[in-house]
């Protein structure tokens, strides 16, 4: 832990390892989407669902990665307030538009997918309302630093704020097993094992693995422009005097 504190907290090392690793993942998400499109748009049909049921290869990624987007949000907030380090700030404030179109996407997706299966586009259900709320403090996360002048007292704000919305985390998770829902149970990760079948399942756990590692690869070139950024701030403020 304290060897991958220490990393973080080491701008050079981050970038000499970003360099390489930014790449590698974007690489890896491509082939790891087109097995994983390849085997979902080529499975049979579902038998309740029809041609619907391949919505899931992306929407229920996309879900996934909105919360655990949100968690890395909140754990580099965490660090830049409490250890105040720059590198974690920068790697929250990259990941927060990350987050937002993740979340967005499973929004969408839902929506599309909801239509056929519910009759109605939306629907103010547990899962669904919890998931929008997610959305809304992405944005006011972003909102919040846009609106401070002052980056410092910005990304303070910004990070409380963010540390405020990981209270929703366990609440989307838990919200169908909490409340009488719409929105299905837990089916790939259910106690007793998965209950999706296993044509289905290869090709959503290879799409998830695929989104992880796009976020995982423009994550690191969004923190490494945040670096440069700020790198050339503080020459133009050298300059300056």
């Amino acid at each position: 832990m304290t060897q991958a504190l220490a990393f973080l907290y080491n701008p050079h090392r981050f970038m000499a390892f970003s360099a390489w690793a930014a790449p590698l993942f974007g690489a890896l998400a491509l082939a790891l989407a087109a097995a994983g499109l390849w085997l979902g748009f080529t499975a049979p049909e579902d038998y309740q669902q029809g041609d619907t049921v391949r919505i899931m290869f992306i929407h229920v990624p996309a879900a996934w990665l909105g919360l655990f987007v949100y968690v890395c949000l909140g754990g580099a907030s965490f660090l830049s307030l409490v250890f105040r380090q720059a590198l974690a700030d920068a790697a929250a404030r990259a990941a927060a538009p990350l987050g937002a179109v993740f979340t967005a996407l499973a929004l969408a997706t839902g929506s599309l997918w909801g239509k056929p299966m519910w009759g109605a586009w939306w629907v103010w259900d547990a899962r669904l309302t919890s998931v929008f709320v997610l959305f809304l403090f992405y944005l006011a996360y972003m909102a919040l630093r846009a609106a401070i002048d002052d980056e410092a007292k910005g990304a303070r704000a910004a990070a409380i704020l963010a540390l405020v919305g990981l209270i929703n985390v366990p609440v989307v998770h838990w919200s169908v097993e909490w409340w009488n829902t719409l929105h299905q149970g837990r089916t790939v990760f259910a106690a007793g094992g998965s209950r999706a079948a296993p044509v289905f399942l290869l090709p959503l756990l290879l799409m998830s693995l695929s989104y992880m590692s796009a976020f995982g690869a423009l994550w690191l070139v969004r923190i490494r422009g945040e670096v440069w950024r700020r790198r050339a701030a503080a020459a133009e403020a050298r300059l300056a005097r």
